[in-house]
């Protein structure tokens, strides 16, 4: 195995553990941690709009979906490069990479059902599998780009 493709599939699957790890938290250390980037982004957001009237609860929910989705989309980037890297081309690396997310963003809901304060939810998965798409779709449209200056 070249260090190229080593390096690829540790990034990824590295990055599969953090999700693990955070889905792993308990309600309360979950919501501890999403409120205190929430807290950050607002005060950055009232620094430059200071009458900007935002409701704590409706934004730290927005940031709790966004986190799912960019989780995810790093996934698909890492999944996909993965792919590639061990030889796996086209649109079956681009289709391999997609069932994976899919995959672990089923698999990461079941295992939140077992823990204390936290639920599964099938939205989370629709959200997460967007992401990975976005991430593949985001991967591959950098590629073909690349492509295209090369032929230049």
């Amino acid at each position: 195995m070249t260090l190229n493709k080593t390096f690829s599939w540790t990034a990824a699957v590295s990055w599969m553990a953090l999700i693990f790890y955070l889905s792993h938290q308990p309600a309360t250390e979950s919501s501890e941690l999403s409120t205190g980037i929430t807290e950050v982004i607002l005060s950055t957001v009232e620094s430059i709009a200071p009458n900007l009237d935002v409701d704590m609860s409706y934004f730290n929910h927005i940031v709790r979906k966004n986190a799912h989705f960019f989780a995810y989309l790093t996934l698909g980037l890492l999944v996909l490069h993965a792919m590639r890297r061990s030889g796996v081309r086209g649109y079956q690396g681009a289709a391999s990479a997609l069932v994976i997310g899919v995959l672990y963003a089923i698999s990461d809901e079941v295992h939140q059902l077992f823990i204390p304060g936290r639920s599964g939810e099938v939205r989370d998965v629709l959200i997460d599998s967007g992401g990975a798409s976005a991430g593949i779709g985001l991967y591959l449209l950098v590629v073909k780009i690349k492509k295209m200056k090369k032929s230049r």
